[in-house]
């Protein structure tokens, strides 16, 4: 592809995914007609994925300050305190269209890119987690993807040597047709060691490291700006190639270096590769930057620049170095056998230039490309706009439960709460030595190595609830993953965010975002839980044969909290016969978009459980100084399948059985309202302290075999079944597709 004389004509200019009034906005920001370089600069940079166009004017609305926050959205992770000159350093993003596409790589280099944001800002990763959402188990594509997608995420994370600890998987028809796959990473730094990506320093010296560059991944950021159609396999080239062996050299080469003073500026080659990495520092700095496109260590013959620029291939950085410290960068990085090369340098022409075989390829003024990318304030559906499109069924007379113990037995083994050893036993959660609760509880817990601290990490979003009500369902999932975390007894400091949404040009789509978001904003005000990073993924629908269309709104929370002590920590399994079991929150009374609703009465109706912050925040402050004190031997949050449900993971976890001493009916057993937990504690003196802290009550105690007449083998083999015979059945990954080739 000749870079320089292609015509640029209208089909070009669609094929780049800019509208005519993008383009005209491209001749009025140079004052002339791009060439090729230029319009695929100007495309990856002004696609939703990198440029936020339909959103950015919502996201302003969220809260993202706090005393503890060192550093909030717009780098490449966010930075909170947690004392001792330490900061967490964490960030969520999602990889969905390239891991429906080539399930383990795209999930694979999901994985290598969070770590990346998060090394990059001087942090060692200590741990991953991630949110799943598969279509329908029957569905003939979603046992390859559920198989790849988790053998990507395994294979990357377990070679490059950190933890995957927690996350959550869900099914549903809407994500037939697009699955998503968010990846989380926290790590840990020194406070004056944090780096920040804005270039400065005229004639300082612009360094390339890390992997070659290859034709992997071009226009990756902009096929994640559209909706797939029957011809999506036809994008798998758009898809990168992950390699984590090199991904952790990357990390110690760059970890090493920054211990020195060596480092003006730092930024990942994410989403547009070079394109995205070279305008952000230069744009963030006020600054111009030259590059010389010959020096860029190419892996394939004969590459232009334009392959070079939107290149997505992984495992590489951009920097700027202090002028003379060069060769001292240099020999780290080749120590760690990493490709580094001086590509370029700060200029303040305010200018992006590229130089091939001695000629201007590209000048692209950078406030256009950056600052001054498209915004849009697209049509949103009103309240009563949306709920005639949602068609969401009044709840209306529901049926009570003919047999309690049975509808437990099936709830346990539907897929949405089944569970998911199958999925973490694939993962590594042990290596590193620091891993204090592994999956399988409300929050992973990860120590702070060679303290008394811990981190609390959690993700939780309920698109049901998001899809029937987005206010509503955008509250709570913040307030999940803050119930999730003071349950293991930490202080929810921070969340990142990754808001999967379809497509933002439909009214009726624009009403979920701007819903859910509302909602989130609130929750974060009222529980002092302030967003500092995120991610958008928008245009999550497929028009494919065999698909649905829109998934379902799905704004994905991931969460960050501190224990000041990780001997306080709490877990869900009864420790000990004879326990009383104290309520927090009360019997649940309302059905609506319930599990039990959806698996029993194949019905999913009704309105979203209401969240009441101020009791939310009251019951997560009371259960977190009752941990701290040491008053309870276990807790738990009540979420999905309400009460039953999650007195029967507590004595699964403990093999202990229980006996309740009140009376159930459907919606007290199966309820999914919000703000409550389950806590036991070792004597009746202590359940009444507890009692009288959360304003709670003791409904039964601990012991026996069994829950709900139900023996505890019997309902652990329901709660086991579903993916083991599921992935013991035909059909799915073929054993040479983990190579990605």
């Amino acid at each position: 592809m000749d870079s320089l004389a292609s015509a640029i004509t209208p089909d070009i200019v669609a094929a780049h995914g800019l509208s005519d009034d993008e383009y005209a906005r491209v001749l009025k920001a140079l004052g002339r007609e791009p060439n090729l370089v230029e319009l695929g600069i100007f495309s990856v940079m002004w696609s939703e994925h990198c440029s936020y166009k339909s959103s950015r004017v919502h996201l302003k609305k969220l809260p993202t300050e706090a005393p503890w926050v060192i550093c909030g959205p717009g780098e490449n992770a966010g930075v909170i305190d947690i004392g001792d000159n330490k900061a967490a350093i964490f960030k969520m993003e999602s990889h969905n269209h390239p891991s429906y596409i080539e399930p383990y790589q795209g999930a694979a280099t999901g994985v290598g890119g969070i770590l990346r944001d998060v090394f990059t800002m001087g942090a060692r990763p200590i741990a991953n987690l991630n949110a799943l959402r598969f279509g329908r188990p029957d569905h003939p594509k979603m046992k390859h993807l559920v198989q790849g997608v988790v053998a990507g995420i395994g294979g990357y994370g377990n070679c490059v040597g950190v933890p995957t600890v927690g996350g959550e998987t869900n099914f549903h028809p809407a994500y037939d047709g697009n699955i998503l796959v968010n990846a989380m990473t926290v790590g840990v730094a020194e406070q004056d060691k944090i780096f920040y990506s804005a270039a400065t320093g005229v004639g300082n010296p612009i360094v390339y490291v890390g992997s070659k560059t290859g034709r992997d991944g071009i226009h990756g950021a902009t096929m994640a700006s559209a909706d797939f159609d029957e011809n999506a396999e036809e994008k798998r080239p758009t898809v990168q190639v992950g390699d984590p062996f090199t991904e952790k050299l990357l990390i110690e080469a760059c970890l090493e270096l920054m211990a020195s003073d060596a480092i003006v500026a730092i930024q990942d080659m994410g989403a547009a590769g070079l394109t995205s990495s070279s305008v952000e520092m230069a744009s963030k700095g006020g600054v111009g930057i030259r590059l010389d496109m010959n020096r860029v260590p190419c892996r394939e013959e004969g590459m232009t620049p334009y392959e070079m620029m939107l290149s997505e291939s992984q495992e590489r950085m951009l920097m700027v170095l202090k002028p003379g410290r060069e060769g001292f960068a240099e020999a780290i990085f080749r120590k760690w056998e990493l490709d580094f090369a001086v590509i370029g340098e700060v200029t303040d022409s305010g200018q992006m230039e590229l130089v091939w075989n001695g000629a201007v390829v590209c000048d692209i003024p950078l406030a256009p490309l950056a600052d001054e990318a498209p915004l849009y304030e697209r049509p949103s559906a009103s309240r009563e706009e949306y709920m005639a499109w949602a068609q969401v069924k009044p709840l209306g007379e529901v049926p009570e439960s003919t047999d309690i113990g049975a509808d437990l037995l099936k709830l346990m083994a539907c897929p949405d709460l089944a569970s998911r050893r199958w999925i973490w036993e694939q993962y590594d959660s042990q290596v590193g030595a620091d891993t204090l609760q592994k999956p399988g509880g409300d929050a992973a817990v990860v120590r702070i190595h060679g303290t008394r601290k811990a981190l609390a990490m959690s993700t939780d979003c309920t698109p049901r609830y998001c899809y029937a009500d987005p206010y509503e369902g955008g509250k709570q999932a913040v307030a999940e993953c803050y119930r999730n975390i003071s349950a293991v007894g930490a202080r929810p400091l921070a969340i990142t965010n990754c808001l999967n949404f379809a497509n933002p040009q439909r009214p009726e789509i624009m009403a979920q975002i701007v819903g859910c978001l509302e909602g989130m904003a609130d929750a974060c005000r009222d529980l002092d839980f302030p967003i500092v990073s995120g991610n958008v993924s928008l245009y999550n629908e497929s028009k494919a044969t065999g698909g649905g269309s829109a998934i379902l709104p799905t704004p994905a929370i991931g969460g960050v909290g501190l224990l000041d002590d990780h001997a306080r920590v709490a877990t869900i399994g009864f420790k000990a016969e004879g326990e009383p079991i104290v309520l927090v929150g009360g019997l649940g009374t309302d059905l609506g978009q319930s599990v039990w609703l959806r698996e029993i009465c194949g019905r999913e109706d009704g309105a979203s459980p209401p969240v009441d912050l101020a009791a939310e925040r009251k019951a997560g402050e009371e259960v977190r100084k009752l941990v701290a004190d040491g008053r309870v031997t276990a807790v738990h949050d009540i979420s999905d399948g309400g009460l039953l449900v999650a007195v029967a993971e507590m004595a699964l976890a403990g093999s202990i059985g229980a006996s309740l001493d009140c009376s159930l009916t459907a919606a007290g057993a199966f309820g999914e309202d919000q703000g409550r937990y389950l806590l036991t504690c070792s004597t009746d003196e202590l359940a009444a302290l507890a009692c009288a802290a959360t304003g709670g009550e003791v409904i039964g105690r601990t012991g026996g075999d069994a829950v709900a007449g139900l023996p505890l083998t019997e309902l652990r083999q329901a709660h086991e079944r579903f993916f083991r015979e599921w992935m013991e059945s035909g059909g799915g990954l073929d054993p040479s597709d983990l190579s990605g080739n």
